[in-house]
């Protein structure tokens, strides 16, 4: 059942960065792997920088958003150089 959880998060968190970075969508796969991607980024740096949000659905989904906005930022850097 947690392994449900973490790609539902994932996919949320893919498709709300997209939306927040004005992305055209990756799909479904997409969103997701950029949701998981982010969710492993978000958790980095949160635990690094000693920051914490609240536990649970919710705020696995915050830190996995911020983690995948950051993935798209980087990735549009790229693209464009």
């Amino acid at each position: 059942m947690n392994v449900l959880w973490f790609l539902l998060v994932g996919v949320i968190a893919g498709w709300l960065a997209g939306v927040l970075v004005k992305g055209g969508g990756f799909g479904l796969i997409g969103d997701l792997v950029v949701g998981i991607i982010g969710a492993l980024i978000g958790g980095l740096l949160f635990s690094g920088l000693g920051g914490a949000v609240g536990g649970g659905v919710l705020g696995s989904i915050v830190v996995a958003t911020l983690g995948a906005v950051i993935l798209l930022v980087v990735l549009r850097v790229i693209r464009r150089a």
